[in-house]
């Protein structure tokens, strides 16, 4: 008699997500002690801190993004393709929502899935506070999806401007100055730079004007000020025009209007501030939430009110003893996922959990080819190491690399980056399509 396998089903296929299934895969798919199943509504995988290159076209997500299918066929997990929509804790079961193709036509019914263990990795997104017309007149980057759109329609206007006699400039005006619209801006510059060398020399940086827009006193709130100094100074530099104490009531068509009645004009309009978990969740019977709509979770990252049910990442609240949520940022997903590679194979074998505690290692924030700025150490010291420049660099970079050597380990990483030095040569610095 063939003893039927427990099932974990990870829903969210993004750095912690797929850094869990992969782990997991080696444990316990490979060795035939559990089935693991990762749900995600896209096909690959992107990094999140790497959106803004993809939107910029620095970054080629048809080459550097991995294809779900094909990973969990070497890492000992399955895949399914679907999007997150309802949770019964009872049945233990999970809902995906129906799914049309590109005409209309359904491509997957509703279904449910069972589970025997949970892991809930569903990120989060952007937060327009219910502004009005963001969401019609606004870019976001929460999705590879939604970079993509970005990119066609930054590249339409970069056309548009180089093939008319029009002396304007192109107004890009974000809102929100954390680590994405500040990395944006300066990548932005960077791009305008590389298309002459591409027959769009009439697009030049000079006619590129870029105003980031926070609503709080200073850029990158959420880091040390003097972190935050060292950004504004080299943004303002490059041309980008820093608006602090600046909140926006109302997007337009024709840009964004401010508390105090001005305009702000913009051909091309990104959100990206505040994050919280999706608006699905707020939908689900028996879920305790905080304001932020992420899931309110015990020490061992369990869902309150639940002992199959875990919550890894953006949408997991975990308040910390010092009062303070544990920030949505990579290393938080990272540190999670560590914990319940060991949490879950150890429930399932009757022994002990692990808590969890956070440790920030610091924040790193990337100016493009132009400088790249942080602090390590984190709460590991009284005071943070400030660093910047090439040694900043070199750290940023590592951060991804360390992710690859999470979900490809040490050979597939080693190769994929001889490839990309090697890719480096043949193909375009950036993406023209």
């Amino acid at each position: 008699m063939t003893t039927k396998l427990p099932r974990i089903v990870i829903v969210g296929g993004g750095a912690g997500g797929l850094e869990l299934a992969t782990q997991l895969g080696h444990k316990l798919g490979k060795k035939g002690k559990a089935e693991i199943l990762l749900v995600d509504r896209s096909r690959s995988h992107i990094w999140k801190p790497l959106l803004h290159e993809v939107a910029t076209g620095s970054l080629d997500s048809d080459l550097d993004g991995v294809v779900y299918s094909v990973h969990a066929v070497k890492h000992g997990y399955q895949f399914e393709l679907g999007e997150f929509c309802g949770l019964n804790t009872q049945a233990q079961t999970i809902t995906l929502s129906e799914r049309f193709d590109h005409d209309g036509r359904q491509l997957l019914p509703q279904r449910e899935i069972h589970y025997d263990k949970l892991v809930l990795a569903i990120g989060a997104v952007s937060n327009d506070f219910n502004t009005p017309g963001v969401k019609q007149h606004c870019h976001f980057l929460d999705t590879h999806k939604q970079a993509q759109e970005f990119h066609v329609e930054l590249l339409d206007n970069f056309t548009r401007m180089h093939q008319s006699d029009s002396q304007q400039a192109l107004n890009i005006a974000i809102v929100g100055a954390g680590a994405t619209g500040v990395e944006l801006s300066a990548e932005l510059y960077h791009v305008a730079e590389l298309l002459k060398g591409y027959g769009l020399g009439k697009m030049t940086r000079d006619k590129l004007k870029i105003s980031l827009i926070e609503a709080g006193p200073r850029i990158l709130p959420a880091l040390p000020e003097r972190l935050s100094a060292s950004a504004r100074k080299e943004l303002s530099l490059l041309g980008v025009e820093v608006m602090e104490n600046t909140r926006i009531s109302e997007a337009t068509a024709e840009g964004f209007v401010t508390s105090e009645g001005q305009l702000i004009k913009a051909d091309m309009m990104l959100w990206a501030a505040g994050v919280k978990a999706p608006d699905i969740l707020t939908q689900i019977e028996g879920i305790e939430l905080n304001r932020a709509n992420q899931i309110l979770v015990d020490t061992q990252l369990k869902m309150k009110g639940s002992d199959n049910v875990f919550v890894l990442g953006d949408c997991c609240g975990f308040m910390q003893e010092n009062g303070q949520w544990v920030p949505p940022r990579a290393q938080s997903a990272h540190q999670m996922a560590q914990l319940l590679e060991h949490n879950i194979p150890a429930e399932l074998n009757g022994k002990p959990l692990k808590s969890y505690h956070y440790h920030d290692h610091g924040s790193l924030v990337n100016l493009s080819r132009y400088s790249t700025v942080g602090s390590l150490m984190g709460n590991l010291s009284k005071n943070s190491m400030f660093i910047e420049g090439k040694i900043a660099r070199l750290m940023y970079i590592s951060l991804y690399r360390m992710h690859q050597l999470a979900i490809h380990g040490y050979a597939r990483s080693f190769a994929l980056f001889i490839a990309e030095r090697l890719l480096k040569a043949v193909r375009p610095r950036m993406k023209l399509h």
